[in-house]
């Protein structure tokens, strides 16, 4: 890698004219009013921003998804040369997808639990070594070989069943991957396939290798196999879902309406037994190492060249357990465990040091400011843990270890919760100082090169749209490999004459805490005139709404229809500490409930709102939170309503979200009753507009289906739009204008448009 910090110096010495940071004016365009269609139209408004970054194994690429400028969501492989600083697509999306492909059910259903549905193309990628790209489409593999300037593909697999869970070996030997789960792996050098687990059982819901449903959608472990660092060990899952209780599920189409018996475990009832076993591929020996659930969840695989670790969580969510397994002998010996009164948060963070400890985040007490997420060193003999970070502000994840200069590397949000940063940490001197590494006034995502000397950063803020570059360690700019600077050629720029940045500023909840707003005024907003404002809530855990960051272009649609727009991040939201998250425990939809109405409190004192033209309108979380906030305000605090996709009762949704912060139904009655929205809706008196998908695996359709009859049972009228075919999330731009329109439709009938 010295070499290659060696030319990106030269670049830089080469490039740095060009690439100083520059206040940009607003370009002297033609502006021109933002119709609904374009704001979902390609190219994207937001400009070209690589997703799923990542540096090659040696460094020298970095490689990411980028959209098309014709059709923002097909996607194709592109490569940036560090070398030479130049971005070329490396894989046309066409040669191995053809457009139109159909997915198969486990595909829609894998997308839909990464949050990648609608998009098509290349949507996932893997590298093996430095020469290997291994890409799955359309339920078969393709392997792309780089060859200097020589770019091949070949096609491993061309069968009818569905691969999926791709992997390369760490070493490049094999290139893995599920089919009608198992585990199977094709050799890259004499293209044999071999089934390396036993061959599912589907008649016993028994498969080998997958991860169950609460681990894809409530744990982000979306696979159930891990290779060794040698490819000597495979660990492997064998899922047991019989005792998950089947959940009729209608997936409602335009034309069809099919029956999914949709294995679903909802809160308080049975659970997948989950057993962990290692294969090794050199003797063929099969080792089980532990049979966890159905009162246990495995959450973690990670592996060391000595040690395979695996973290279990108990039922209750109070413990993370790590548990070590020498491969010498696989005796298994708990090493550490992580606990909290309330509930555990998981976490990815996992690097073994040169020392032979590991580097892992933990959720730590801080004197008299409750317990916030830190970087901790783990003794894997003693399990002795020894903080690294501290202080009151939160750890978001780490994101590489520089071995060779003793820093570790991380983002988190120690400057401003509005703002996440790379920091890196001292390993070597304890009492130094956490430094910051990005400059202050935008929010960074980062992917760190494999020796943590140089880093790929995308950031924005409410003024620029994401911007990605090549950077070293400490900050300096290598290179531009996405600027997307605001000039003439920009897609927004048409519209950006009325663009709109929000007001930031800070409420104060009942037990003091710090509540942060976000404030976005209409473009031509006059503070002597009275508007319409527009609450958009989400409220659950695990999420902020207010940062300073590129903001959502649906606010700045809804704002040049003469609406305020106004958030809050009320308690229970993200990176404020457990303190700040647990007081929703066992009675959820009580604090967050009373956090937004300080909030609404607030917008009714302002001159420049009507208090008799408030809205409020959320999806998923943010419609439970919609309905929950209408429902206990008191009568006349809100004129329209809209909620989406809502979870109506704690009970309808699964063990491990729902669990980790109500308990079990059976454990918490009261807790669940008072959390339901349904002992509230006698006091509906706000004009409400419910929105559901019809095939939602997610919140499943029945959470509306049931308010819907309590609501005519109880003579309370409110309208309604579902969508045939679509999940949890609506997909496909045909049918975005479409809710856009009919929200816009109804909060124009209740709220209309500001006054003049």
């Amino acid at each position: 890698m010295r070499d290659t910090l060696t030319r990106l110096c030269w670049l830089a010495l080469l490039l740095t004219p060009s690439l100083q940071a520059q206040e940009v004016a607003p370009p002297m365009v033609d502006q021109i009013p933002l119709p609904l269609e374009r704001l979902y139209a390609s190219p994207g408004l937001s400009g070209p921003s690589p997703n799923g970054v990542k540096f090659s194994p040696d460094g020298r690429r970095v490689t990411f998804l980028k959209a098309r400028e014709d059709d923002a969501q097909r996607y194709d492989l592109w490569q940036f040369d560090v070398a030479t600083g130049a971005p070329s697509r490396l894989v046309d999306s066409d040669l191995i997808d053809a457009p139109g492909t159909e997915l198969s059910e486990e595909e829609k259903a894998l997308r839909e639990r990464k949050r990648i549905a609608g998009r098509s193309g290349i949507v996932d990628y893997h590298w093996g070594t430095a020469s290997q790209i291994l890409v799955p489409s359309a339920g078969d593999l393709h392997l792309v070989e780089l060859d200097g300037e020589t770019v091949q593909t070949r096609q491993l697999t061309r069968t009818d069943a569905f691969e999926y869970d791709t992997k390369v070996s760490p070493k490049g030997t094999y290139a893995s991957f599920i089919r009608e789960g198992a585990v199977y792996a094709v050799d890259l050098v004499s293209g044999e396939e071999t089934r390396l687990t036993p061959a599912a059982e589907p008649d016993k819901a028994i498969s080998y290798g997958t991860a169950e449903f609460v681990a894809q959608e409530e744990m982000s472990r979306y696979t159930g196999y891990w290779w060794s660092p040698d490819d000597r060990y495979l660990a492997y899952t064998r899922v047991d879902e019989s005792p998950v209780d089947i959940i009729p599920r209608f997936d409602i189409a335009a034309d069809e309406v099919t029956v999914i018996e949709q294995r679903y475990p909802r809160a308080g009832r049975p659970n997948a037994v989950v057993t962990l076993f290692v294969r090794d591929l050199k003797t063929g020996s099969v080792t089980q190492l532990a049979e966890v659930g159905p009162e246990d969840y495995l959450a973690r695989v990670n592996w060391t060249t000595t040690d395979m670790w695996f973290q279990t969580v108990d039922r209750d969510q109070t413990e993370i357990r790590y548990h070590r397994a020498p491969t010498a002998d696989w005796t298994i010996r708990r090493v550490h465990i992580e606990t909290h009164s309330t509930w555990v948060n998981l976490s990815k963070d996992f690097r073994a040091l040169d020392t032979g400890d590991l580097l892992i985040s933990q959720e730590l007490d801080q004197a008299g400011d409750g317990a916030f997420r830190h970087l901790a060193r783990l003794a894997p003999e003693s399990g002795e843990l020894t903080p690294v970070t501290s202080g009151a502000w939160e750890v978001d994840a780490m994101v590489g270890v520089d071995a060779e200069a003793g820093y570790a590397y991380f983002t988190g949000y120690r400057d401003s919760v509005l703002e996440r940063h790379l920091y890196r940490q001292s390993l070597i001197r304890p009492d130094a100082p956490t430094e910051r590494v990005t400059p202050l006034g935008r929010t960074w995502t980062i992917s760190m090169a494999p020796d943590a000397k140089s880093y790929v950063g995308t950031s924005s803020s409410p003024e620029q749209p994401p911007q990605t570059g090549l950077y070293r360690a400490d900050g300096e700019r290598v290179a531009w490999i996405e600027e997307n600077r605001l000039d003439e050629s920009h897609p927004y720029s048409p519209y950006l004459q009325d663009h709109t940045v929000p007001r930031y500023g800070t409420l104060e909840a009942e037990d003091g805490q710090t509540l942060y707003y976000s404030l976005q005024l209409p473009p031509d907003f006059d503070e002597t005139k009275s508007y319409p404002a527009l609450l958009e809530v989400y409220g659950g855990p695990h999420v902020q709404t207010v940062d300073r960051d590129w903001e959502r272009l649906s606010d700045q649609y809804y704002t040049r229809q003469g609406y305020i727009v106004f958030r809050i991040d009320n308690r229970g939201s993200a990176h404020r500490g457990k303190r700040f998250e647990d007081v929703i425990y066992r009675r959820t939809g009580g604090p967050e409930v009373r956090d937004q109405l300080v909030g609404v409190d607030w917008l009714k004192q302002q001159p420049f709102v009507d208090p008799d033209r408030i809205g409020i309108q959320g999806w998923s979380y943010g419609g439970y939170m919609t309905l929950m906030t209408v429902l206990q305000a008191a009568p006349g605090t809100f004129a329209a309503a809209v909620a989406g996709a809502p979870v109506t009762d704690w009970s309808l949704y699964d063990t491990f979200y729902t669990e980790r912060y109500m308990d079990r139904p059976q454990d918490n009655p009261e807790g669940y009753e008072a959390s339901s929205v349904f002992p509230y809706i006698g006091a509906l008196d706000t004009p409400l507009l419910l929105i559901h998908g019809m095939a939602d695996d997610n919140v499943t359709f029945d959470n509306s289906t049931r308010l819907m009859a309590a609501l005519q049972e109880q003579g309370k009228t409110f309208e309604l739009m579902t969508y045939p075919g679509q999940r949890h999330g609506i997909a496909g731009e045909k049918l975005r204008v479409h809710l856009m329109r009919t929200r816009l439709a109804f909060l124009g009938r209740h709220l209309g448009a500001a006054q003049q």
